[in-house]
């Protein structure tokens, strides 16, 4: 109660559920999504008592624009959770450079600016917390997924990295979600959808609630003790065991 958190790629799926708990639990959420999501990210933030920012984080000028928004409407954030992210899918033979690169761009590279921006600033409240959404691709790799898995794996060792770095009592987690029900895997094929589906001992798919309880949890004061972990989210999925 009385934080503020930004949350990324919050219109839709595990950022808007994320919005949604964090919201319930007391905080007031600004949720940011790209321009072509305004006018449900406006409804949306409007149905939770939060704020919409429309801005696509893949532009030159993004990062220092999130972070002027931010500094002069609302100040210092208490809870920043990095959910917006792409895929790009090829197997690595057919991918080309721009796939590999937005792909990196927008999943690691973005976050990473992000962070700094807000740690030069002084936009980070004391005992600040900070949650990226990996995924078990980035533990396991995944066919046809090479710059993904790249992405995600790379937050979670920058993840680890940087926790041993941050100042007053601020931490920074990980989120490893396995297969989740969502647009963006409704866009896998059938047949790796519904082997993303039984790999796990539940025999089906997770929903965005199950991975945004576990980022309220750690966005919470009671999680101080937690950092610079990446908690799987995935029901014992068999794949990176």
């Amino acid at each position: 109660k009385g934080k503020t958190a930004l949350v990324t790629g919050a219109a839709f799926g595990i950022g808007s559920e994320t919005a949604r708990v964090l919201a319930r639990d007391g905080a007031v959420v600004v949720c940011l999504d790209i321009p072509a999501n305004q006018a449900a990210l406006t409804q949306f933030a409007s149905n939770i008592g939060g704020h919409a920012i429309a801005l696509d984080l893949m532009a030159d000028n993004a990062v220092n624009e999130l972070i002027q928004t931010l500094t002069s409407q609302l100040g210092v954030l208490d809870i920043v959770i990095h959910n917006a992210g792409i895929t790009r899918d090829k197997t690595l033979r057919k991918m080309s450079a721009e796939q590999w690169d937005a792909v990196m761009h927008l999943n690691l590279e973005k976050i990473i600016s992000i962070n700094q921006a807000l740690l030069e600033k002084g936009a980070l409240n004391r005992d600040a917390r900070i949650v990226g959404v990996s995924s078990i691709s980035g533990i396991a790799g995944n066919f046809g997924q090479t710059n993904y898995a790249c992405s995600k794996g790379g937050l979670a060792g920058y993840t680890r990295a940087l926790s041993k770095e941050l100042p007053n009592g601020i931490t920074v987690n990980a989120v490893a979600p396995g297969f989740i029900e969502t647009r963006m895997t409704s866009k896998v094929p059938l047949i790796a959808r519904e082997m993303g589906r039984r790999s796990n001992a539940f025999s089906q798919g997770g929903l965005p609630l199950d991975v945004a309880e576990v980022i309220a949890y750690l966005s919470q004061p009671a999680s101080q003790s937690l950092n610079g972990n990446v908690l799987r989210v995935c029901g014992q999925s068999l794949l990176g065991r």
